[in-house]
């Protein structure tokens, strides 16, 4: 479990007054060369149905494995769960439950009036037909992205991405 971890990213919309937090698992095993980070992360799919992604980093061989959805990162806790719940010191790097309750309690001793949620790409909001033209509207119209997002109630990021597949498409 030494060269595994749990790491949680978080966004935060004050628009809406959520938290979003992210979890993702790293395996830190930049000391293995690339080739074989490859064969270990297609035995653990052929092996557990688990998809690991390569992910560049700048020491050792360069190269770690991770998560790269919620999803996967449930999956892979779900798989360690029967042996990581026999080592509480390691609670902070294996489960799930244990993490979220401090993030939670760290997030709200910081903004008691906001909601927590952990992201999920379940939960993502088509845009309607008549937000794409509202969008369309605004951006011709000069209104800055932030002005937009707080019409629309949506991210700004939201807004930036969507703005994005709109003027590839035309």
């Amino acid at each position: 479990m030494d060269d595994g971890s749990l790491s949680i990213s978080y966004r935060v919309n004050h628009n809406k007054k959520i938290i979003y937090l992210t979890p993702h698992i790293y395996l830190y095993l930049q000391c293995y060369p690339k080739d074989e980070l490859e064969k270990l992360k297609e035995h653990i799919f052929t092996t557990y149905h688990l998809s690991l992604k390569l992910s560049s980093r700048k020491d050792g061989y360069g190269y770690i494995l991770k998560t790269t959805s919620v999803k996967e990162t449930f999956r892979f806790l779900e798989l360690i769960e029967p042996v990581a719940k026999t080592c509480s010191s390691m609670l902070y790097k294996t489960s799930w439950e244990f993490r979220n309750q401090k993030e939670i309690l760290r997030w709200k001793s910081k903004y008691p009036d906001y909601t927590i949620l952990t992201s999920s790409s379940d939960r993502s909001k088509p845009y309607s037909p008549d937000e794409i033209k509202l969008l369309r509207q605004l951006k011709e119209n000069g209104y800055t992205t932030n002005e937009i997002a707080k019409m629309l109630k949506r991210s700004y990021w939201s807004v930036t991405y969507k703005w994005q597949e709109i003027k590839k498409l035309n």
